[in-house]
């Protein structure tokens, strides 16, 4: 994971209509940047509904919300298209993106070691600063945890 108080990498990545996204787009902003393992899994999509249904306590609260997966664009359309998500899904099929904030990382899942994306959340400033970074989230918590995090 990165640290607090450093710069927060800034990336291009597009997003599931296919649009180019860079980080320093939403300087001004309040960011929350979340890495998930893949669309359509049943934690990926508790976590992804539970950001949607508190978007606009997100919003109301000047941020917004970039999910990052190494999904493909058009699996992340379909993704957004199933929950209705009014937010804004990156797609980083090169791991690029994964590997500087440090979440591709070694898994372990019943016994068998593979590589993945370790579900991590930052929040990143105005400024374009890491303030929080959360590892190991559990998805169904994440998005509320995060909106207690903007105050």
């Amino acid at each position: 994971m990165l640290a607090i108080g450093t710069p927060a990498p800034d990336f291009t990545l597009p997003d599931q209509n296919g649009e180019r996204h860079t980080l320093s787009d939403y300087r001004g902003q309040r960011v929350i940047l979340y890495f998930y393992p893949r669309d359509n899994t049943p934690g990926c999509t508790k976590q992804a509904c539970a950001f949607g249904e508190l978007y606009p306590q997100f919003r109301e609260k000047g941020a917004v919300v970039l999910g990052v997966s190494k999904d493909s664009v058009a699996s992340h359309k379909k993704f957004e298209e199933k929950y209705g998500l009014p937010f804004t899904l990156l797609s980083d099929t090169e791991k690029e993106v994964l590997q500087a904030y440090g979440v591709w990382q070694e898994k372990k899942n019943y016994g068998k070691v593979s590589m993945g994306v370790v579900r991590t959340t930052y929040l990143i400033d105005e400024n374009g600063v890491i303030v929080k970074a959360f590892g190991k989230v559990r998805a169904a918590d994440n998005p509320a945890q995060m909106l207690e995090a903007l105050d």
